[in-house]
């Protein structure tokens, strides 16, 4: 076979993919009679109610000189790992603001940091490809710094996210600018599997840029990728990726498991948050705010309070909303209120009790706003 005829069957295969790609389109849109919010109007569901009181910045956490990229909270609520590129790791007590740990690291490109299920031990990873786990309890060297207790090594680009399986400190999930997400053995420091960039593409065909780990269910996870898709994967078959789920129109940048393990939330730089089912590979919302002008600010990070209801969504132009998740409504900016952060937001997350959310910004700071309703504020306050 000649190579015109091969470039003539590679044109005719591409054009038929591409021709059931908006069959399935468009019967899932057939399908799709209403979404969330439609359906909770329907039936006269009333919005929360959050006003600009119920979220208040307690804690302003100043110690990086460079922008701040990722945080983490520990189960227990009451620490905080961030990472900046100023090529440090800080680990702070969110009660007191105190820094109990500032490591330096090997790479000051860092994209991402993760605390272990037990709060012991921090994992980091950037622009070295590689993920570096430290343990807090180690003796520092002779110059003060804590040594790399594990570096996992075989990732052929950047490593842009890394997250601890859920009640494991052994096991690890990274994703890369190289297409795949590692499962990672952190004992031997060896790869479990692989997700995606076999000789045959069965997963991401862009750099992927997010993984979230299905809490009741570790075996599963998403990842958000630069494809513009994102992919629900088992750890048990990572030949393929269990389901694809398209919508977006830019990088996804971002992506979060719902707390009940059924659904999950993305956000991208088309501007849009959207929450998918795991078990249908239905888009069931879109969460976007009307702006004036045609500058549409990218989604960096999402995370979910406790129950689910609301959706807190940072915003590269400094807004942080809190979107009602049943009726996609924002019931607040926090990017408005005073005391906000001076950039864009980069990071966030929720302590594990819900009480608290931590952002982290292109300003340095990191910014813990507590949930004045909740009764865990009484811990905060004595301190």
């Amino acid at each position: 076979m000649s190579v015109s005829e091969l470039k003539e069957r590679h044109a005719a295969a591409v054009e038929l993919t591409n021709n059931l790609k908006e069959q399935l389109k468009q019967k899932r849109q057939q399908l799709l009679d209403t979404d969330v919010a439609g359906f909770a109007r329907a039936r006269g569901e009333t919005p929360v109610s959050f006003g600009p009181t119920d979220l208040v910045c307690c804690r302003t956490l100043q110690g990086h000189t460079g922008k701040v990229y990722s945080l983490d909270w520990t189960p227990d609520r009451n620490r905080i790992v961030s990472a900046s590129q100023d090529g440090r790791l800080i680990v702070w007590n969110a009660l007191t603001s105190q820094k109990t740990h500032a490591i330096k690291l090997p790479c000051a490109w860092v994209m991402t940091c993760a605390f272990s299920p037990t709060g012991q031990s921090v994992a980091c990873g950037g622009l070295d490809s590689s993920c570096s786990i430290f343990n807090l309890n180690s003796p520092t060297d002779k110059d003060g710094n804590l040594p790399v207790s594990r570096i996992l090594s075989g990732h052929r680009g950047y490593v842009s996210c890394c997250q601890y399986v859920p009640d494991e400190d052994t096991h690890l999930i990274t994703s890369s600018g190289d297409q795949t997400c590692v499962l990672w053995d952190i004992t031997t420091g060896l790869r479990t599997s692989v997700f995606g960039g076999g000789e045959f593409q069965s997963g991401h065909t862009a750099d992927v840029l997010s993984v979230s780990i299905n809490r009741t269910n570790s075996r599963l996870f998403v990842s958000g990728s630069c494809d513009a898709t994102a992919r629900l994967w088992d750890t048990r078959v990572a030949s393929r990726a269990v389901r694809t789920f398209h919508g977006h129109e830019g990088d996804v940048n971002t992506v979060k498991f719902f707390p009940d393990g059924h659904r999950f939330a993305t956000g991208s730089d088309d501007g849009t948050c959207r929450l998918f089912d795991v078990r249908t590979g239905h888009q069931l919302q879109v969460y976007h705010q009307q702006h004036i002008d045609n500058e549409v600010p990218h989604v960096t990070s999402i995370s979910f309070s406790i129950s689910g209801r609301l959706l807190f969504a940072g915003y590269s132009n400094g807004d942080c909303y809190v979107w009602d998740t049943l009726l996609a409504e924002v019931v607040l900016n926090l990017g408005s209120l005073q005391n906000s952060h001076e950039g864009r937001i980069s990071c966030l997350g929720l302590s594990a009790d819900g009480s608290a959310l931590c952002t982290g910004s292109w300003d340095t700071n990191l910014k813990v706003n507590l949930h004045l309703i909740l009764p865990m504020l009484s811990h905060f306050n004595a301190m």
